[in-house]
Parts: C-alpha cells; structure tokens; sequence
C-alpha cells in the first residue's frame, strides 16, 4: 500500500505548500470533538499530503483511515466516535478522514467498494480493515484492541495515552525546516524553476543520497517542462511515429495531463522502433519520468519490465 502511494507525483505540491485552510472539509468535521479546537490528532488527508499525513505517520503510531464519499450521505455517528476517540488519545493513534471523491488514487490503491470504510495503517502497511458503520461501544472497543495488539511494537503508543492521561499538551513539536529546501520551495512558488533546481542541486553536491531533493529536483524539471508542454503535440506525434523529438513532447504532454501509463507506452514504443542515439534519447527521458515516482510504483514496475523488452 505504501508504494502504491508514497511519492505519487506532486505537482502542485511543489508548487506551493497546502495551507490548511484549503483542505477540503468533510460534512460535520469541524477538526476536533464537538466542532471546536481542531485537534492535531485528526486529519482530513488528500492525495499530496498522504506521504506525510498518513504514511510517515504510521511508522510512529498506528493511523486510521475513514474513507467517505461526499456523494453519499455521512455516517456521522462513526464519524464523531473516531474523532472523539482520537482527540481524547493524546496521540496514541491519528485518524486520517479521506473524500474519495477528491482522492479517487487513494480510493484506488485501498480497493474501496463502499463506504464507509475504516483501514488501519502501520508502517506504511495496512492491518486491517472495517466497512459499513460501528456503534459507539463497537468502535471504542476495536480502537482499544487495535491499541493492545500494537502497543508494545510501537512505544509513541504509551507516549500518547501518557499523555492524555497527564493532560500534557497535545501539540506535537514541528521539526525546524531547513532553509535550503525552504529556499528552493520559495523560488517555485515565484515560478522560478531554474532557482528551484539550482537549490535542489546545491544540497545533492553535498549529500549526493538526500531521497528529498533526488525527487524534487527530478519533479521540478518536469514541472518547467510540464508547463510549455503543448496538448496537440501528442496529436502531431501520432502522425509522426519516427519524429522522436515530437515523440518526447507527447509523452511530458500526457504525463502533464495524468495520463501516465499512455506516456510511458508511448516512450517504450520509441525505444524499440529507434537505435543509436534516438534511442538512448527515449530510454533516457523514459527514465527521467520513472523518478516522478517511486520504483515500486505499479506503473513503473510495469514500464520498466516493457523497455527491458524493447532493449533486450
């Protein structure tokens, strides 16, 4: 499950950070029990920030993700319940509440046939899954258990219910953010591509293995590329079959427009009707598009195994 969503493509997360204000609000929620003080420990999670809010979360504490449908009505009692328990959790556990309606990737990737649906994250990894509404005392109990199964595998669990017990704060301390990567996110936020990858590439020269950067230096060339890309070029492409410089133009304009398996397709075929130097070219710019993603993304496991075809 997590490579199905860990470092999806993110354009317009690199573009500018998500204010939380922005996020789309479910019926009812008001982030925390009763419709108060929204609670840190309650979080309405969408496709870009998944990674943080629900994947990375869950290597600490176990996350539990309520999967709705603003086309349907609320099951407003579960709803309530799971957010209840989580406020007064002090951390031990986060829910994670997700419109599948806006977030049909991560719909996807969980296998959603109705809703409501409740999947229990750990380590990136699903547990286990509940569908259709619980009743309070229900509910209670199967977080209670989950909690027991968990607690000694992950000790923030103790930390949480500790601290819900003391009344300590519930905020979690923020890490400080390092100002070079601020630095690069506030050149793409003036759409300064050329900064942006100038900054990237500054923090590789000196940790060549920094996974962060790696990947918004890889999105980051995509995006300048993804904005002057030109939708009839994939129309143009079809006509030229053996043009590969159009050939490259179609496939950053379907990757730009989410279709990304015909981009994929559409570099593999390059690939093995070229030789010589057009073809190191489509391999080479295929390859850049895997790094949009991560390298076990179905998607790529799938392309990849298609150029091996067309190479060997």
């Amino acid at each position: 499950m997590s490579s199905a969503m860990a470092g999806a493509i993110d354009l317009s997360a690199l573009k500018a950070r998500s204010e939380a204000a922005n996020r789309p609000q479910p019926p009812g929620g008001g982030g925390g029990a009763g419709g108060g003080q929204a609670s840190p420990w309650v979080v309405d999670a969408t496709e870009q920030g998944f990674q943080n809010d629900v994947l990375e979360k869950s290597l600490e504490v176990p996350v539990v993700i309520e999967l709705w449908a603003g086309r349907y009505p609320r099951e407003e009692q579960l709803s309530s319940e799971l957010e209840r328990l989580a406020t007064n959790g002090g951390g031990a556990w986060v829910l994670a509440r997700v419109d599948i309606d806006t977030a049909p990737r991560i719909a996807q990737a969980f296998g959603v046939q109705q809703v409501p649906m409740v999947v229990v994250v750990v380590g990136g990894q699903p547990v286990d899954a509940v569908n259709g509404a619980m009743p309070d005392a229900q509910a209670s109990q199967w977080v209670t258990s989950l909690l027991d199964a968990l607690r000694e595998r992950m000790p923030a669990i103790a930390e949480g219910e500790a601290r819900a017990t003391t009344g300590e704060p519930a905020e979690p301390e923020e890490e400080p953010e390092d100002p070079r990567f601020t630095a690069a996110e506030d050149a793409l936020e003036e759409g300064d591509y050329a900064a942006a990858e100038a900054a990237y590439q500054a923090i590789l020269n000196v940790e060549p293995a920094n996974e962060q950067a790696t990947a918004a230096l890889a999105q980051v060339r995509f995006l300048a590329r993804a904005e002057q890309a030109d939708p009839a070029a994939i129309e143009r492409a079809n006509a030229a079959p053996d043009d590969v410089d159009a050939q490259l133009a179609a496939a950053d304009a379907e990757m730009a427009g989410d279709d990304v398996e015909a981009a994929f397709n559409r570099l593999v075929a390059t690939v093995g009707r070229t030789g010589g130097e057009d073809r190191d070219r489509a391999r080479e710019h295929l390859v850049s598009l895997f790094e949009l993603f991560p390298a076990d993304d179905p998607r790529v496991s799938t392309a990849r195994r298609a150029l091996a075809r067309a190479l060997f």
